[in-house]
């Protein structure tokens, strides 16, 4: 636990404020997703709004030695996957969209899934039970609760519909870093992991496949795929430990509390 920042007053409400920009970047951002649309396209559209509207850093770029400001998985990328002026987004596609956005020293993570045209029912079918998986797990947290609680929370939602939860990439703390204590695993026992805390922020962001939870790397030594080549999912949301429950520090005005 002496890892992890208990984030106060002050701390809270910049990464409040730094959550309400990034939502507003999607809102920006849904009428540009589209089929013809490359996904370096959407980087640079991003990057720009960022900077140039919002007077903000995105906080992905230069991360770990990572050019771009975000990044787009398509299909069967689980995650990490790089724009390219040369991936031009499809009907039926599926693509996730993850963005972190740096204001006043403190980060805000979330991503979101698109769909392009009209798609087929199980890609439809695979972002929406992985929605709703991502919000069993948020809706699991509160003081007291434990880490294992959200993870079993995930896994067993997505397990009753029949997919698969990727373990090697996880959920993180975050605030003046990206990547802060605790790990946050989307698969676990209740009862057990680290007992949640006023004034902790994390992100909880499970990926689900459609198919087997085995991945493969790509030789660009960024991108991650389905072994199997099946699609996959992800949804993430940072979230603040309250006195009570939960706050969604990077709810969407669209979305409405499960």
């Amino acid at each position: 636990m002496s890892d992890v920042i208990i984030k106060g007053a002050a701390q809270i409400e910049l990464m409040r404020h730094a959550g309400k920009l990034l939502a507003q970047v999607f809102k920006e951002l849904d009428s540009f997703v589209n089929e013809g649309v490359s996904t370096m396209a959407i980087n640079d559209f991003v990057e720009r709004y960022i900077v140039e509207e919002l007077n903000a850093r995105p906080a992905s770029k230069g991360q770990y030695g990572y050019q771009y400001s975000l990044n787009t998985s398509v299909n069967e990328v689980i995650c990490h996957g790089i724009p390219s002026e040369n991936q031009i987004l499809e009907e039926g596609d599926i693509i996730n969209v993850d963005i972190t956005l740096e204001k006043n020293g403190y980060i805000a993570d979330s991503s979101k899934m698109y769909l392009i045209g009209s798609c087929q029912p199980p890609a439809q079918r695979l972002c929406d039970v992985t929605y709703q998986a991502m919000w069993q797990g948020i809706k699991a947290v509160k003081p007291g609760a434990r880490l294992g609680d959200v993870g079993y929370a995930i896994a067993s939602f997505a397990h009753q519909h029949g997919y698969t939860v990727v373990k090697e990439y996880c959920g993180h703390g975050i605030g003046e870093q990206m990547h802060e204590a605790p790990q946050v695993l989307h698969y676990g026992r209740m009862n057990t992991g680290m007992i949640l805390e006023p004034g902790m922020t994390f992100t909880i962001e499970p990926m689900i496949n459609e198919g087997k939870a085995k991945v493969k790397n790509l030789a660009d030594g960024w991108t991650v795929i389905t072994a199997d080549k099946k699609l996959s999912a992800q949804w993430e949301h940072t979230i603040l430990v309250t006195e009570l429950g939960y706050e969604v520090l990077t709810l969407r005005d669209e979305e409405t509390l499960f």
